[in-house]
């Protein structure tokens, strides 16, 4: 089902950003598929100015525009998404032994209770995917609002989340990825629940890195398939 639909909402051009979001994050749209302004436009029953607008927050997150091309959605080579995960790595890290010691006991009760909904949901319990939805509903993002860091939260939720939430959805369907991923936040949350700063901190790290892993072998496979199939 698609997310583009007709806005309703008086605030047109937040509204569209967020739609944008996540109809790019939820994979409707490849990485480098062109984005057409008019059609999208239509599909959010919207006009162009407020779509241009929505467009332009985007641009350096999720789009890039190219003279004479138009939008596209941004697609990472190996290097750069390389990048993107050692940066998440240290700032997530970070988020974690912050969070370790400055969460109230609701907060990590609330995080726990997520965690068991995530296991609930079909596509985890059969192992197919692990994808968190939106913002609320994300482990990572409530951890980060643990910390209590706002300069820490904007670098991660503004800039690297964005970018590295498209390849989220793919690494997350690899074969034992969703089991292994779930059993990575539970090890987080007893860090964060024992008050213990280098244990939730050193779980988080090692979280990372298996994403990190898995991402780039999803990279490697679908480079190797194309070559073959050149």
């Amino acid at each position: 089902m698609s997310n583009l639909y007709p806005i309703s909402s008086t605030s047109l051009v937040d509204e569209a950003f967020a739609k944008l979001v996540e109809a790019i994050t939820s994979g409707e749209f490849m990485p480098g598929e062109r984005l057409s302004e008019a059609k999208l436009a239509r599909q959010l029953g919207i006009s162009r100015g407020p779509l241009r607008e929505a467009l332009h927050r985007l641009e350096g997150r999720l789009v890039v525009r190219t003279p004479r091309i138009g939008v596209r959605v941004v697609a990472f080579d190996r290097d750069t998404l390389e990048q993107l995960f050692l940066v998440r790595e240290a700032l997530e890290g970070m988020a974690a032994r912050l969070a370790a010691e400055r969460m109230t006991g609701r907060e990590q009760d609330e995080l726990a209770d997520l965690l068991d909904r995530h296991a609930e949901q079909p596509d985890v319990a059969s192992g197919r995917s692990y994808v968190q939805g939106r913002t609320d509903e994300d482990f990572h993002f409530a951890i980060v609002r643990g910390a209590r860091n706002p300069r820490l939260e904007q670098l991660l939720l503004d800039e690297v989340y964005y970018q590295l939430r498209l390849q989220r959805l793919r690494s997350s369907t690899r074969p034992g990825r969703a089991q292994a991923a779930l059993s990575e936040h539970r090890e987080i949350l007893a860090g964060l629940q024992s008050r213990d700063p280098d244990r939730a901190e050193s779980a988080m790290r090692k979280h990372i890195r298996s994403a990190r892993f898995s991402a780039l072998a999803d990279i490697d496979a679908t480079h190797s398939a194309t070559a073959k199939t050149a």
